[in-house]
């Protein structure tokens, strides 16, 4: 019994969350539409989000490019189709690789920095003396956050596609002797706007997931210190798990509109 009761106790726990970060969404959907803007708050966050994480989104673009192409080389040589292969990569990371990947690295980047940045926030009192001198903090702290993960991660996922593609064209350069403008002109040739577009549309609703859970996790946190670390760890994960979810979605809702 009473295993049956923390099992219902966890099933009403998590109902119960989701309930409220759809709360938090619709709460998002009013603020971000109503005057005034925090333009310049936004420009800030997008700047600190995008820039920031350029370096990190890079290098794991390069070697996911390096690793994936020397990876899939040797099986592609067994039977012969090596002449496939920017086909294959770019189509692959196009895809799926570098949207997921990407979002991933910034879940962990960006989302556990704004869930430790509004946790500090919240348990210092920070956000309760914004309320109490009259301005808003869910519209300056959170919409701006939300707005900008939603508009750099897009961004992010066209750097570390192209970075890992130019790190394949080396790797098919050194291995296979092909050269550069050979390997690109394939990659342009196999990919098609159906490939592009769905790819480039599922990164807005991923940054859009990173930005709400991070800011729903800091701007709710409680126990004090503890529960800074608590709401920054828990942003990451939940945070990664919805990336999943989005992915199938897109994928399986995609499938669907190209087919018909």
């Amino acid at each position: 019994m009473e295993t049956n009761s923390r099992i219902l106790e966890k099933v009403k726990s998590f109902f119960t969350e989701v309930g409220e970060v759809a709360f938090f969404a619709i709460r998002f959907f009013k603020e971000v539409f109503t005057k005034p803007f925090e333009t310049g708050e936004m420009l800030r966050q997008c700047y600190n989000m995008g820039n920031r994480s350029l370096l990190l989104v890079g290098v794991t673009g390069f070697i996911l490019g390096l690793v994936f192409t020397l990876q899939s080389r040797p099986t592609l040589m067994e039977f012969g189709a090596q002449s496939w292969m920017p086909s294959m990569v770019s189509i692959s990371i196009i895809r799926e690789i570098g949207p997921v990947i990407t979002a991933l690295i910034c879940a962990g980047r960006i989302g556990s920095g704004i869930g430790a940045e509004l946790g500090s926030m919240r348990v210092t009192e920070q956000i309760d003396a914004m309320e109490v001198s009259g301005t808003n903090p869910f519209k300056y702290l959170v919409v701006t956050r939300i707005v900008a993960t939603t508009l750099m991660l897009p961004l992010l996922v066209i750097f570390g596609d192209a970075i890992a593609l130019i790190a394949s064209s080396f790797v098919e350069h050194l291995k296979g002797a092909v050269s550069f403008q050979l390997y690109f002109n394939q990659v342009f040739n196999a990919l098609k706007f159906s490939d592009i577009i769905p790819a480039t549309i599922k990164s807005f609703f991923f940054g859009f997931a990173i930005g709400l859970i991070g800011c729903y996790k800091g701007y709710y946190c409680n126990k004090g210190t503890v529960g800074v670390g608590e709401a920054s760890n828990a942003a990451v994960v939940y945070t990664s798990m919805l990336l999943f979810v989005i992915d199938f979605i897109a994928v399986f809702v995609s499938d669907i509109f190209f087919e018909i």
